[in-house]
Parts: structure tokens; sequence; C-alpha cells
């Protein structure tokens, strides 16, 4: 018989379920064929694509050539024009532009471009990146800030840092004294071989639980609801009101593994429907289609497809 932790209780390591790694879950994965949906139901809350990267044309490039050779084959192969043209022009009310550095140097050349990008088209909700310990990496922060941006993306995998590493704290700290989200892909999942560092011994919901208990008004969102640690992010929804989850490829069942209902349904006002776009092997609604065939209330869905998105980054949607 199974336990139940007490509140108090850490969260729960997770080494004995088994990973994505264990079930020989790996990539590079396969394209879907799957058909899509010719625009937004006009009958659905405004819905806000809380997860959608911009690059520079040739950044987005070298993205598509990684992720073909290393990760999924990319059905959408659009520049940021088009990428912004396409989701708008289906109904998806405003997207939140996410991108990272992948070395030091590059945050604020992409910082400047974002926030031309927002500055020009306002149904953008534009965010910053830099690279951890960089040189005057809080300044590069304030510099985004300025310009207008209303958050911060990092990737632990990419930028081959864990969430707890010293050179994090004083981005944490500069975000919550700013008052702005932080994005960081902080989840094992979904992983490459061909990383620089093994996600695994980076990424774990215990180090994400040590963050958001050292900084307490930091505002924190894990894409991919934390997998593969679904039932511990769960736990952390639970525990602390500076966290929040977005869908980003975990809902669509693309990868092979059980829906992850029971983190959708812990706090629903702490997700955001997100996907990826245009870096996916599958259709551009298809996890928005799966979120509206699970059926939740009303108020939970208009929350989920855009309410909690605009919350987060207080922004008003009568643009």
């Amino acid at each position: 018989m199974t336990s139940v932790p007490d509140d108090d209780a850490p969260v729960p390591c997770l080494a004995s379920s088994p990973s994505w790694r264990d079930l020989g879950i790996s990539m590079p994965m396969p394209a879907l064929a799957d058909e899509e949906g010719p625009r937004v139901d006009p009958g659905l809350p405004p819905v806000v694509d809380a997860h959608v990267h911009l690059f520079p044309d040739r950044v987005f490039e070298a993205v598509w050539r990684w992720f073909d050779r290393h990760g999924w084959p990319i059905r959408y192969k659009l520049h940021t024009p088009h990428v912004l043209s396409f989701l708008l022009s289906r109904g998806v009310e405003r997207v939140v532009a996410l991108h990272y550095a992948h070395k030091p140097g590059m945050a604020r050349a992409l910082n400047a471009y974002v926030a031309q990008v927002a500055k020009a088209e306002p149904r953008v909700i534009g965010l910053a990146t830099v690279f951890p310990g960089e040189p005057g990496a809080v300044d590069i922060l304030e510099e985004a800030f300025a310009l207008g941006l209303k958050g911060v993306k990092l990737h632990c995998h990419v930028q081959c840092f864990s969430p707890d590493a010293p050179q994090l704290q004083e981005l944490y700290a500069a975000c919550a004294r700013a008052g702005k989200p932080m994005v960081m892909h902080a989840g094992r999942e979904p992983a490459s071989p061909q990383y620089p560092c093994d996600p695994y011994m980076l990424c774990a919901a215990e180090r994400v639980e040590r963050v958001l208990t050292d900084h307490p008004t930091l505002k924190l969102c894990v894409p991919h609801l934390g997998a593969d640690e679904f039932d511990a992010y769960a736990r952390l929804l639970e525990r602390h009101d500076t966290l929040w989850l977005d869908t980003t490829m975990a809902v669509g069942g693309y990868f092979p593994v059980p829906l992850p209902r029971q983190v959708l349904e812990v706090r629903p006002e702490r997700i955001l429907y997100g996907t990826d776009f245009p870096n996916i092997p599958y259709a551009w609604d298809r996890e928005l289609k799966a979120l509206v065939d699970l059926k939740p209330a009303e108020d939970a869905l208009a929350g989920v497809l855009g309410g909690n998105a605009l919350k987060l980054y207080g922004v008003d949607n009568n643009c």
C-alpha cells in the first residue's frame, strides 16, 4: 500500500517510478500526419498561446537543423512574421514570445529583437532571455524589462544549468524585484542525448521546490507540465502559490505516456495553454483540441486557454 506524504514532507523523488528514459522514450521522434483545423473554434474563450518561439531568421534556421537531426521534424518552418500571421489569422488572440541564448553574449541582441517585434505587434507578449552567469546578467535583464519585455525565459537543458545553481540566484532576485515572471524549462523532458549536459543530472522537482522556497515572491512557470515528473509537479502546485505550469507538448498524446490529468486538475488556475509553435511535429491546434476534449468546467477552460496567462503577465486583453 502506498502511503500519502504529509504536507510538510519533501516533494517525492520519482526515481522509483518509470522515467521516460526508463520507458525507452528518446529523441529523435517522428512527425505526425494529423489533420489541422482551419482556425480556433469561435465558441471558445479567448486563446493565448503562452509558449511560442520567435528568433531572428538565422537562429531559427539553426534551431530547425538541430531539431531535424536530434529532436523531431519541424512541421512549420516559419520565420517570425509568418509565425505571427499564421496564429493570429487562425483566431489565437495573443502569443507569448519565448527565446533563449545558447551561449554568452547573445541575449542583448535577442532581447532587442523580440522587443521590436512586440512593439510592432501589440498582440505579442515578449519575454527576455539571458545566459546565466554571463557578465552583467542582471543588467541585461533590467535593460530588457526597460524595453517592455514582460518576463524571462531560461532553458536548463540548452543552457546547461540546474534550477538551484548559484548563478541563478541573482536572476531570481532581479525578477522578483521587478515583479516579472520567469519561464524555465526545468523538467527532465523532453530531453535529447545531444544536449551538452544530461537533463536528468540537472533537473528535478526537488530543485525547483528549493527555488520556490528560497525566493517566495518569484513567479515561476515550468513548461511541459514539468515532464516527466508529473506527480511531483502536481504536489508542487498544491504547495506553492507562485508556481505555474504550461501544457506544451504534454497533453496531445505525442509522447507515448498517459495524459497527466492530475496536474491539469489540481489547480487549473495555474495552468497555461502553450504549444512550442512553430517547432512542433504535428498540427498547430492538436493540443488545443485535446484540452477542449477534456471538457473542463467553463471557468477552468477560460483560464487555461488564455485568462491565466494574461493574469500572470499582467496584461489587459482589451487591445
